[in-house]
């Protein structure tokens, strides 16, 4: 008869502080967009440098999620998360006090390579720290904390930026990592366990080249184009970049085969409410990524409102998505199914309509009172779809693929969220004329805001359809996040 060895008795520490690592990550991907027209203005970035602050973090951050995830299995769970905190923290350090646009961009990018390292570690590390039967409870403190950092982002940007502490400006933003990281790293040290997958794969080194080469050549031309006047290299390496996927896919096909150990499991495709799944979750990063840039941009340089008053406007959506986000995996998903999610895609319509309709009809002269209620529309719409995605797309995953899985998806949902801030370029500053005069400049953003919104628009109304393929009653609840070691994440939020 075998006994199971007693739970380790440090877990319960071990667990505040990967959840505290978790809650700066979390935080610093809303933390930066309301206080970018402070940034641009103290650095005199240009917009390309603006969207690269973003779309830079979310690119390195999709790139080396999945790798990030293989290194722990290999290397252990602890060392990656521990690398992976110091180095986010430095790089936070580099961000807070960088002189100039091209540091700053260089920094992010950093930033989200280390995130990628730290990331995948903590429900690792949770998973095999805990017991089965604590899993459940445990998972549910993550969403708190997932919930916790989607609100808490924005107005800590806020005031931060409008405090201007120590007259460093937006600089706090990042400097606030600092003593968080290196209470992480000293308390990580002493209270988190190590492990290992107990049959870990090797790194695909050549799956992690040319996935990151094809993200690059869509994404880097996407958002340097309208700056460089959409010079013709930059059209040939986007009409490349699906010829080097198509390298990519070939070559893992060749890593089965050869030793089983690819970067990305394809046979996972051949699940059809997997496949639409993945769909659904890149097309929905692609129209966050759109709107939580523009709705910034709109707000503080067109509207020219302060940093404050931008982020309070924004309280009303965030507590609508918590609130769904909670109706909809306890009552509403296990009785609808995927109507339930179906439904958020055409809320979210309703809610942009909405919008698009105050912005043409008040122009500049717009109140925060009145964008609520197209915003908590939006809100309650996205939390119909965050929080019951994942268990649907992986409902008809095999139980031994699910840990992939789940990686997969959140890599493709920062796929989609660098891909949208890519295309900002494209939708909002595409139509906006160089050299207007200051006094046309709210209504040329105004405009530049609608037609982004339309575009939004219309990827949702594909989410809807795409969301046809995912199964009729998806699995509710922790189950497979459980099961994978890995818990669900919004994409992006304000």
């Amino acid at each position: 008869m075998t006994s199971t060895p007693p739970p380790d008795r440090r877990r319960w520490f071990a667990l505040a502080i990967v959840m505290t690592a978790a809650f700066m990550d979390l935080v610093d991907v809303t933390i930066v967009n309301i206080a970018i027209p402070s940034i641009q203005q103290d650095l005199g970035a240009d917009f390309g440098a603006i969207q690269w602050i973003t779309a830079g973090y979310a690119l390195a951050f999709a790139a080396g999620l999945i790798t990030g995830g293989r290194l722990g299995d290999i290397y252990g769970r602890k060392r990656l998360f521990l690398i992976g905190i110091t180095g986010f923290t430095l790089a936070s350090a580099l961000c807070g006090f960088a002189p100039n646009p091209e540091i700053l961009v260089a920094s992010r990018i950093l930033q989200g390579a280390m995130a990628a390292l730290m990331v995948p570690q903590v429900l690792s590390i949770v998973h095999a720290t805990f017991p089965a039967h604590e899993r459940g409870k445990v998972f549910g403190l993550f969403g708190a904390v997932v919930g916790l950092g989607a609100v808490s982002g924005p107005m800590l940007g806020a005031l931060l930026t409008e405090w201007n502490l120590f007259g460093l400006g937006w600089r706090p933003i990042f400097l606030i990592n600092l003593p968080v990281g290196i209470a992480g790293l000293i308390l990580g040290i002493r209270f988190i366990s190590e492990s290992k997958a107990p049959k870990a794969l090797r790194l695909d080194l050549v799956g992690v080249a040319l996935a990151t080469l094809g993200l690059l050549m869509l994404i880097y031309p996407l958002t340097r184009g309208e700056e460089l006047d959409w010079p013709l290299w930059g059209h040939l390496s986007m009409i490349a970049s699906p010829a080097v996927f198509a390298l990519f896919i070939a070559y893992e096909r060749y890593k089965t085969r050869k030793d089983g150990s690819p970067l990305v499991e394809l046979s996972l495709f051949k699940v059809k409410s997997f496949a639409a799944g993945i769909a659904v979750q890149l097309t929905f990063g692609v129209a966050l990524g759109i709107f939580f840039l523009v709705w910034t941009l709109y707000m503080q340089v067109g509207l020219g409102w302060s940093a404050l008053r931008a982020g309070t406007t924004g309280i009303p959506f965030s507590i609508a998505v918590s609130l769904a986000a909670g109706l909809s995996v306890q009552k509403l998903v296990p009785r609808f199914g995927r109507k339930v999610l179906q439904a958020g895609a055409l809320t979210m319509v309703a809610g942009l309509l909405l919008y698009i309709w105050e912005a043409d009809r008040y122009g500049t002269a717009i109140q925060s009172w009145q964008m609520a209620l197209p915003l908590i529309v939006m809100g309650l719409g996205m939390g119909l779809i965050v929080a019951p995605l994942t268990d649907a797309v992986l409902a008809d995953v095999p139980r031994e693929h699910a840990g992939s899985a789940s990686g997969l998806i959140n890599t493709m949902g920062q796929m989609g969220n660098a891909l949208g801030l890519g295309l900002v370029s494209v939708v909002f500053f595409g139509v906006i004329d160089d050299g207007l005069a200051p006094n046309a400049l709210g209504m040329a953003f105004v405009d530049a805001f609608q037609n982004a919104l339309w575009w939004t628009t219309a990827v949702l109304v594909v989410i809807f359809c795409v969301m046809f393929a995912l199964p009729a009653r998806p699995r509710v609840g922790a189950e497979a996040a459980a099961t994978a070691g890995v818990a669900k994440e919004p994409v992006l939020t304000p």
